[in-house]
């Protein structure tokens, strides 16, 4: 009896190992990623993308589900998104999500480079033809360049998942864009899911390529986590645009400029610095072209030199022109919508001059004002003899005897006007 005992603990013990290692368990193992990829694709999005990707990688995760919603955005962010999908060593899921949501212009193309695509009922994709935002218009011939070049490479990520690569051509050409039950019908997208469960679902046992290789998706049961935006991301996604990185180097600027002007008043220098810093930390992620940067600074010096030297406003006219050239080129063109908007370029660039010369006059003005304290605030002042000046003697000024010197005999009682004051010693002359 005691030997059953045993034998029947035994058992049980060996069919709960096998339990351990059953189907449920492995499930229970495997994880999804959640990465939400929301606003316009620049490269603080592409980097926190591309972190997302390594780490699921990192976790061996089953599948990384991007939750796209997205207006368009850059080309070089946009590729540097699809090549990281097209690479990774885990499955890539590009789901358009939540309803209302959209994968416009490069979000189409991105959508496209990932294993999987899929959308939620009631968004859109498509509107893919290329523009230069900004200052950075292109000519009819560049135009046509920029097109063929997007065409090619959005035929060639439909091709290779096997989507329809016509229609894709059409988004990019004609700004075409579909619902999401269009889509799917058109096999532009494979999958259409109501949300995040629906989707898990429908992925579990699909077939998909992945770094080249086949690979089976297991997402039913699989536990789903989340990858929040790290602060250094969501502050790098709302700086990083070329306009808001433009602004912020204006008013560190204007913000330095003041402090050296009036030394002490520390406010606008600490946040002329703040500024300074973040536009930094957006520009090396941003094509800067560093002639621009050199043309900016060098309006910076001409304007502090205005108050420095006389020029009678020729050093803040050069510091106007220098600014406003610098301004047209500081982002290199040759990246497809990395530009300051005319809007922003213009009213920016009026308002930080006339800052600028504003309190450079004013600095220039002190300069040549009568000093109103100190020994050099005595002259022109008036007062009394109290010893004759003969030539020297005691003058009465300002509540205070003071010894001064005369050219002229001036008796006691008679009033004096100060010329100068040398060595606290005043010299005066007889006012008649």
């Amino acid at each position: 009896m005691k030997r059953f005992r045993f034998l029947l603990a035994g058992v049980f013990l060996l069919l709960a190992v096998l339990a351990s290692w059953g189907p449920g368990a492995e499930a229970a193992a495997r994880r999804v990623l959640v990465l939400p990829a929301v606003g316009s694709i620049n490269p603080g999005l592409a980097e926190f993308i591309i972190s997302g990707i390594r780490n699921a990688e990192t976790e061996k995760a089953e599948a990384l589900v991007i939750q796209l919603d997205t207006p368009g955005g850059l080309d070089s962010s946009m590729r540097e998104i699809a090549q990281a999908i097209i690479n990774a060593k885990v499955p890539v899921v590009v789901y358009v999500s939540p309803r209302g949501a959209r994968a416009a212009s490069a979000g189409l193309l991105i959508t496209e480079a990932a294993p999987v695509a899929a959308m939620a009922p009631g968004t859109n994709i498509g509107a893919a033809h290329p523009v230069s935002v900004g200052m950075g218009k292109m000519d009819k011939v560049m135009g046509e360049k920029v097109v063929n070049d997007m065409v090619a490479y959005g035929r060639a990520l439909a091709v290779a998942r096997g989507r329809n690569a016509d229609w894709v051509e059409k988004g990019i050409r004609q700004s075409a864009s579909l619902p999401a039950s269009e889509a799917l019908r058109l096999k532009v997208v494979d999958l259409l899911a109501d949300d995040l469960e629906d989707l898990l679902k429908k992925l579990d046992g699909r077939k998909v390529t992945v770094a080249g290789k086949p690979y089976v998706l297991h997402t039913a049961g699989a536990t789903v986590q989340d990858i929040p935006e790290g602060l250094r991301t969501r502050i790098l996604k709302n700086i990083a645009d070329p306009n808001i990185a433009f602004i912020l180097m204006m008013i560190g600027l204007a913000g330095l400029y003041f402090e050296l002007a009036h030394p002490g008043v520390v406010f606008p220098g600490a946040v002329g610095a703040l500024c300074l810093l973040l536009a930094f930390f957006a520009f090396q992620t941003l094509p800067i072209n560093f002639i621009g940067i050199l043309l900016i600074l060098l309006a910076f010096i001409l304007f502090i030199l205005e108050f420095k030297i006389t020029s009678y406003g020729l050093l803040s006219l050069g510091g106007v022109i220098s600014l406003f050239m610098g301004s047209m080129m500081l982002f290199r063109q040759g990246d497809m919508g990395v530009a300051i908007s005319w809007w922003v370029l213009i009213p920016t660039v009026l308002v930080i001059s006339l800052f600028f010369i504003t309190v450079a006059g004013i600095v220039f003005r002190m300069h040549f004002q009568r000093s109103l304290t100190g020994t050099e605030a005595m002259v022109g002042e008036r007062g009394v003899v109290y010893k004759a000046l003969t030539p020297q003697g005691q003058v009465f000024l300002q509540g205070e005897y003071w010894e001064a010197v005369s050219e002229e005999p001036v008796a006691a009682g008679e009033t004096v006007e100060v010329l100068a004051v040398e060595n606290l010693k005043l010299r005066v002359r007889r006012v008649l």
